[in-house]
Order: structure tokens, then C-alpha cells, then sequence
């Protein structure tokens, strides 16, 4: 296999008398930085004088203070994902922001991120189902990616994807700044793939690419945790006025004292409402969590639900309408007794209203051979009756 790597310069003060300190000089290479690969062997030394400098003796705290600066830089810099305890559930359903770097085509943003079907990745941001997967969206233009996230030792990052396959000429720089848009550092990706030595990558060598994420519910209440993007001139309170939380919210969640740390390009932890579904516990799709703006398939993809603020916040499920391979077909989502089709409201005497809704579902059936478990019932004025239990 052939070896890729980044080469840099490093510069060396060699002129300076009187050693007294020294420590790693940093790369100047665009990829990666000396100083966060401590495991590299090649690196120079700066060798230190005090008087050459023109300095006058300065204090041992203040060098001490250097050497503490640059450790917590490397530490920062390799800090993996969002805080995350939730230690109840193997993985959980997250969002994070993707910044085309150029024009890029659905497919191939699927594609990078190893998401199972376009569809998956049309619900996320509410694009119409009919779009070819081979539109084009222009460079800088913003796609939410689904993954699946897992939580380990506190912290919550993706669940072992998307996995990237190394290209010749590709620096782990340049893969996380510039592939994957500064989504991640590319400490971080060395740190999760073991990687020794971070100018030293293999062609063809898989990296596992770690997204941040969390599962963990904010403030007593389920959430989608979602990786937000921070444009330039955002503020921590317009962020939290635009997807319905707090100030001191993102502050907490993302270990910040002050809004003045809020940074542009940066990665934010936002917590995003979802619907209220009458999903019940016992469904293999529970909790089903589809935050504002967004949808979701289910129940094999016969299923589409919808999550829309003006609705009340109030989870909206329809048939999906969609064509299924090998000429398998959803049974008819039907209220039994009824002609009321999944989604539609009827009228009652007086002011009672009718709405048909999901509530539970079992993904691991062949769609046309039976659904167990699931059940769709009414939901009258503001409460929920479970008429007509339906096993299809």
C-alpha cells in the first residue's frame, strides 16, 4: 500500500546561546500542526536564551504557563463530541449541519456519509421525495445529515460511520477541514482510528469519522441533539430563539460561561424540540423523536411522519406513498370500521373531530406479509381513545 502524507516546514532557532528550555517547534503546514502529533520523531527543537531574545528574566511561571497553554490546546483539540450520560439506549437518532465544500450532488453526499437511502436524507431536510438523487446543490449550500449516534464514557459521537477510505494525497487536514468540512478535527479522527502518527496515513486505510453527538434528554424532555453550524454575526441568543430552547441551554450543553465564546465555523450542540407522537413504548420505533422542519420514515417505509411547530408540535403520519423494491406493497393504513385513511381528520356530532394516527409499529417485518404490533387509532377533541385496535 502507498504511504500519503503531509510534509510541512518546521523552523528551528539554532542561533540562540545559553540553552534554558526547550520544547516542540510547531509545523507550518497547512494540513497538520506539529503540535498536535506529539508521537511525531521528526520534530525540531527551539533552543531558548533568555538574553539573545532581549528579554529580561522572566519568571518560571511564566514559561510554566507556555507549556500549560500548549498542552490544553492539543487536549481541546482532541476532545471528542458532546457531553453524553445516557447510558439507557444503545444508540439514538442525531442531526448535524454539512457545508458543501463544492458542488455536490445528493448522491454523493449520501455517499460520504454512508447514509442507507436518499430518502432518509430528503426527510431530514424536508425535500420532496420526487428529487433526483443527482440534483445538484451548490457549494456552501447547508444539508442536516442523519446518523446514528452512540454514547460512550460521557461523551457521544457517531455510531461507528461514516467511514472514509483514504485517497492518495490526503492528509488527515485535509480530510476532516476540507472533505468533511470541519465537522470534525483531524486530532479527532487520529484519536478514534488509533492512528500513531498523524502525517502518516495509508492509501486505501479506512477512518472511522467521529460526528458529534448526544442522547441524552435536556432538561427532563426527549430532544434531538443537532450539530449546528455557526454562521458569522450568529449570537447564543438568536441560536436559541431560532430553534425554540434557551440561552443558558447552549450554554450548559456546550460547557460555555459566556456568549462571547460563541465562535463562527464552530460545531454548537443545540437541542431540538420534537412532535408529541402517540407512539407507545412497546413499538420497535419508540420514541420516535422527528424534530421541527423534518420527517421520518417508518413502519418499512410505509410511513411518513412529519414534525411541523405551526401544527400544534403535534407528530403528523401519512401513508408514504412510496414504491417498494421487489414489488412488495403497504397494506392499507386503514382505522378499523372505519374509511379513514392514516392522517385524516373526520367530523362528529357537535365539535368532536377525528384524526387517524400512528402509534405503533414494528420495523423488522416484510411490508404485504403482515405488520404485528401496530395499531392505529383515533384521537378525539384533545385526548386519545384507542377505538378499533388494528392488527394488520
Amino acid at each position: 500500500m502507498k504511504q500519503t502524507s503531509s510534509v510541512g516546514t518546521e523552523s528551528t532557532f539554532s542561533h540562540f546561546n545559553f540553552p534554558l528550555l526547550l520544547f516542540p517547534s510547531a509545523s507550518t503546514s497547512s494540513s497538520s500542526s506539529a503540535i498536535n502529533n506529539p508521537s511525531k520523531s521528526s520534530h525540531s527543537t527551539h533552543t531558548v536564551s533568555f538574553f539573545d531574545m532581549g528579554f529580561p528574566i522572566l519568571t518560571l511561571s511564566f514559561f510554566l504557563l507556555i507549556i500549560s497553554s500548549l498542552f490544553s490546546l492539543q487536549s481541546a483539540q482532541q476532545t471528542l463530541g458532546f457531553r453524553c450520560t445516557n447510558t439507557s439506549t444503545s444508540t439514538c437518532y442525531s442531526l448535524i449541519d454539512y457545508q458543501l465544500p463544492n458542488t455536490t450532488t445528493l448522491s454523493s453526499v449520501q455517499t460520504l456519509f454512508e447514509i442507507k437511502n436518499l430518502r432518509i436524507l430528503l426527510a431530514a431536510n424536508d425535500l420532496p421525495t420526487n428529487i433526483s438523487q443527482n440534483q445538484n446543490f451548490p457549494a456552501s449550500s447547508i444539508l442536516k445529515i442523519p446518523f446514528p449516534c452512540s454514547c460512550r464514557n460521557g461523551t457521544g459521537i457517531s455510531n461507528r460511520r461514516p467511514n472514509y477510505v483514504v485517497l492518495p494525497n490526503d492528509t488527515l487536514f485535509h480530510i476532516a477541514a476540507e472533505v468533511f468540512s470541519r465537522v470534525v478535527t483531524f486530532p479527532q479522527i487520529q484519536l478514534v482510528n488509533n492512528i500513531p502518527n498523524a502525517d502518516l496515513i495509508m492509501v486505501g486505510q479506512r477512518l472511522w469519522i467521529p460526528l458529534p453527538c448526544s442522547c441524552d434528554d435536556v432538561e427532563g424532555q426527549a430532544v434531538v441533539h443537532y450539530g449546528h453550524l455557526v454562521q458569522a454575526g450568529s449570537t447564543v441568543s438568536g441560536i436559541a430563539e431560532q430553534f425554540n430552547t434557551t440561552e443558558s441551554t447552549l450554554l450548559n450543553l456546550n460547557g460555555m460561561t459566556s456568549p462571547s465564546q460563541l465562535q463562527a465555523s464552530s460545531i454548537l450542540d443545540v437541542p431540538l424540540k420534537v412532535c408529541t407522537s402517540m407512539v407507545t413504548s412497546n413499538s420497535t420505533d419508540y420514541p420516535l423523536l422527528v424534530p421541527n422542519g423534518t420527517s421520518i420514515y417508518t413502519a418499512n417505509n410505509c410511513v411518513r411522519c412529519k414534525c411541523n411547530a405551526a401544527n400544534n408540535w403535534i407528530l403528523q403520519c401519512e401513508s408514504s406513498g412510496l414504491t417498494l423494491p421487489r414489488g412488495q406493497t403497504c397494506p392499507l393504513t386503514l382505522c378499523e370500521g372505519t374509511s379513514v385513511s392514516l392522517g385524516n381528520i373526520t367530523s362528529g356530532p357537535g365539535c368532536n373531530r377525528s384524526r387517524c394516527v400512528y402509534t405503533e409499529g414494528n420495523n423488522n417485518d416484510t411490508p404485504g406479509s403482515g405488520w404485528k404490533d401496530r395499531r392505529l387509532s383515533f384521537v378525539v377533541g384533545a385526548s386519545l381513545m384507542a377505538v378499533h385496535l388494528l392488527s394488520m
